[in-house]
């Protein structure tokens, strides 16, 4: 689309905010992280705390005009794009309201991808040979999903009733991701279940104890999380994320607009 990778928030130098703030976090939680086992690792910068920094965000940019008013022009008219993946529905109308009470108009709202096809959770979650489908996916965690990706369109369904003038665009990326990981050799890819980048070979290439780019010892010796020589050709880089190759695949079926609900096009909003 002809746009630059977007600046995260907490980076100060060489940041260009012109076309918007990245507030992501590598593994961000929902509720505030707590010192239990299950938030282990986590990061600190949890739903509240991004909402926060946007507002912190938009209101430094109101006070000091923007760099070429284009940030200014984005926030004041409600014109740009809130982007938002979020993985417990029970919380999306307190964060849309929050963020639509500052101007938020325009929200695309991603669903949740097929982890029953990632290598890292065929690795990881307990299943058994008969809970693989044909392509080598989990059907029982699919099938979860499925369920909540049903609750999330409905959910909403209801906010769209709820704030009068917001456009709320459900992105089903989920099947776009699964037919990826069904047929990768009919869209030029070649390994579907299989990480590029891991330790371990095999299946899945996937290691729990030896992540891509990282070293250990195992059993006396250095095990190295190594990438794979030729990477266009996988689903998966390293059994959690999808590669370069797929992300372009998957990039392109959203803006084309085909997995857009209700049908939206994300051109309009990307003019210069």
């Amino acid at each position: 689309m002809g746009l630059p990778l977007l600046s995260p928030y907490l980076q100060s130098i060489g940041s260009d905010y012109r076309h918007g703030a990245n507030f992501a976090t590598l593994a961000s939680t929902v509720v505030q992280p707590t010192t239990s086992v299950f938030f282990t690792g986590t990061s600190p910068f949890y739903l509240g705390v991004q909402v926060n920094q946007m507002k912190a965000f938009r209101n430094k940019v109101i006070s000091s005009g923007g760099k070429n008013g284009m940030e200014k022009k984005l926030i004041v008219t409600g014109s740009g794009l809130c982007m938002c993946w979020l993985g417990l529905v029970n919380f999306l109308p307190l964060m849309f309201l929050d963020l639509y009470n500052i101007g938020a108009r325009n929200f695309m709202v991603f669903n949740m991808a097929p982890i029953g096809c990632y290598p890292a959770f065929l690795t990881q979650l307990p299943h058994s040979s008969n809970d693989l489908d044909e392509y080598g996916c989990m059907k029982t965690y699919n099938s979860g999903v499925i369920y909540y990706n049903e609750l999330l369109k409905n959910s909403l369904a209801e906010l769209r009733k709820k704030l009068p003038g917001a456009s709320i665009v459900y992105i089903d990326k989920h099947s776009v991701v699964l037919e990826l990981f069904r047929h990768p050799n009919a869209h030029g890819l070649k390994y579907g279940t299989k990480a590029c980048c891991g330790y371990g070979g095999g299946s899945y290439n996937f290691n729990q104890n030896v992540y891509c780019g990282n070293s250990k010892v195992l059993n006396g010796q250095t095990a190295t999380g190594t990438a794979c020589g030729d990477p266009q050709n996988y689903v998966s880089w390293d059994g959690i994320h999808t590669t370069e190759a797929a992300n372009n695949k998957i990039a392109s079926a959203v803006i084309s607009g085909s997995y857009s609900y209700p049908a939206f096009s994300l051109s309009k909003l990307c003019s210069p």
